[in-house]
């Protein structure tokens, strides 16, 4: 048996020098190694597990879950199953993370360095966080810790349907438009554009945003992923810096960072306001958000990027294609 007890440990420890060099080799940038790493044309590709399962560069980088976990996104949502929310046990960290993996190979949260990363995880949220709150001045855990309280609007104005739209999106008999998901939602054509890049009939079915948490979350993803407009920046590459402003947009004051993504998201609504209430919340959730998933407000940058008080709107509320909310 002795021989046999001194190979079984050989190996045992072979195996763990391995592991051991295979860690340290590993890029500072990734914690799980990719489960494949392929050069394409000179460049590096990866596929790294479920998480970011498409060959694509962005795979060799962390992924979301390797630098947020279900302990921040509760430490952001803290007050979302508390009995005063209106959609307690429907938003969790899970549904997150499944609805990221469509993304991620995209670049969603996997651009640049972990900072970057991390910095537009809260950012996004902090759209996300701002748009579906509850909160308020005197709140329970104060006014920023009530985001994912809603899933939809509760006392809707109007059935958010648009004619203009009947050829391409047309209203479905009887179905209401109004505001559902993380990016609320409204207006036919939004959910006929939106259903049609996810490849669900949210058209017909509008109400499927406020049963599945997954869908919602993908739905806002895919907002943040893609311009309104062909020629136009996504919220994405506004804010990790792969858009270029032309000559227009920077006397538009249009200039790469938090502040334009506002401007994308919502236009006029929000933007070209000057120091408005509505963008200041969605400039504190950010911020605070920052803090607790410990970047730091500090790396925000300065106040002209964080800002879109004085940005004229890519889409003016006059337009079809304006912002959606």
């Amino acid at each position: 048996m002795a021989p046999l007890k001194k190979k079984v440990l050989g190996f045992m420890v072979i195996m763990l020098s391995i592991s051991a060099i295979a860690k340290g080799d590993e890029n500072e940038s990734s914690s799980k190694p990719p489960t494949l790493v392929k050069m394409v044309k000179g460049k590096k590709m990866c596929v790294k597990d479920w998480e970011c399962n498409v060959l694509s560069r962005f795979c060799c980088n962390l992924t979301i879950s390797d630098f947020f976990e279900t302990y921040q996104f509760e430490n952001l949502f803290s007050k979302r199953n508390s009995p005063v929310a209106h959609a307690v046990g429907f938003w969790d960290y899970k549904s997150f993370i499944i609805a990221s993996a469509l993304f991620q190979p995209l670049g969603f949260g996997t651009t640049g360095g972990k900072q970057m990363q991390m910095k537009e995880i809260a950012a996004f949220l902090g759209h996300v966080g701002s748009k579906t709150s509850c909160g308020y001045g005197v709140a329970t855990g104060g006014p920023l810790a009530w985001g994912l309280c809603y899933n939809k609007e509760m006392s809707p104005s109007q059935d958010y349907c648009d004619d203009y739209f009947k050829l391409t999106y047309p209203c479905s008999p009887g179905v209401q438009y109004y505001g559902r998901g993380a990016l609320p939602i409204y207006w036919n054509y939004n959910y006929g554009k939106i259903g049609e890049a996810l490849k669900v009939d949210l058209l017909n079915h509008p109400e499927y945003i406020e049963q599945n948490a997954t869908l919602a979350f993908q739905a806002a993803i895919w907002q943040w992923m893609n311009p309104v407009k062909k020629g136009q920046p996504s919220a994405h590459d506004a804010f990790v810096g792969n858009w270029k402003p032309t000559k227009n947009d920077t006397l538009s004051k249009r200039v790469p960072g938090f502040g334009t993504t506002m401007n994308i998201l919502y236009g006029d609504n929000v933007c070209n306001q000057g120091d408005i209430d509505s963008m200041n919340n969605i400039i504190s959730h950010y911020l605070y958000y920052l803090d607790l998933m410990g970047i730091g407000r500090e790396e925000a940058g300065p106040h002209e990027l964080l800002t879109c008080a004085e940005q004229k709107p890519f889409n003016p509320s006059s337009s079809p294609a304006a912002a959606s909310s």
